[in-house]
């Protein structure tokens, strides 16, 4: 009998080992939505971009109406996977600073919308293709262009505060090793700084995304190997 019930909680205990915890699941599904994320708008971006970045875009759209939609809604997909991002961090940064938890979901809201206001100016350009020979529509297509590009700096502006107050967070409650934080706060900082230079004028924004580009691949690879650092959770198992 005693035997029986040694080798049943054996077994047990080996299954619960064996098992993945709930926080492990998430964090790697927050990882798998960053390196997801930026995977999608960097290719929707590119597409857009090899369509309306010509001189007169308009006169070839017809030809490049396919191109361009798809492209425009890979860049829509990131609008989702963000807030899936925010919506999965909250509980998990609630326990530690509620107050950051609701910045950061505010933030990817305030970023999904400007971002899908974004690709709706660029999706109103194709039917604009049909008057591509008027002035006005030239004007138009650039004013559509435009206010695609001005959407993405402010919603790059919303994300930057957010992921600052997050990973300033984190490097505190040692979320991620701190050395990783740390590299998001300075990521995102310049993030913060080129996008706010970008709607001045002044063209140094790709420059400031290369830091926290890098962070957003190598964050999401750390969760998808390593998961949160179990001291943050205040248990010893991840």
């Amino acid at each position: 009998m005693t035997t029986h019930i040694e080798a049943t909680a054996a077994v047990d205990s080996s299954r619960r080992a064996g098992a993945v915890s709930p926080r492990r699941v998430v964090a790697s599904l927050i990882g798998a939505l960053f390196l997801l994320g930026f995977a999608s708008y960097g290719t929707g971006f590119g597409l857009v971009t090899s369509v309306v970045g010509t001189p007169d875009f308009l006169a070839t759209i017809s030809a490049h109406r396919t191109t361009l939609v798809l492209g425009a809604l890979l860049m829509l997909s990131n609008s989702a996977v963000d807030l899936g991002k925010g919506v999965l961090f909250f509980p998990i940064l609630e326990k530690h600073g509620k107050t950051t938890a609701l910045a950061y979901l505010a933030a990817m809201i305030v970023e999904v919308v400007l971002l899908a206001v974004g690709v709706l100016s660029l999706l109103l350009i194709v039917p604009l293709g049909q008057y591509a020979n008027a002035d006005w529509a030239r004007g138009v297509g650039a004013l559509l262009t435009q206010s695609n590009a001005m959407a993405y700096q402010i919603a790059m502006m919303s994300l930057s505060v957010g992921s600052v107050l997050v990973w300033s967070l984190s490097f505190r409650i040692r979320l991620i090793p701190r050395w990783l934080s740390a590299w998001g706060v300075v990521g995102y900082g310049m993030f913060l700084v080129g996008a706010i230079a970008e709607v001045f004028g002044i063209h140094i924004g790709l420059m400031c995304t290369i830091a926290g580009g890098l962070f957003e691949v190598a964050l999401g690879f750390w969760l998808l190997i390593k998961g949160f650092e179990p001291e943050a959770h205040g248990q010893g198992t991840r």
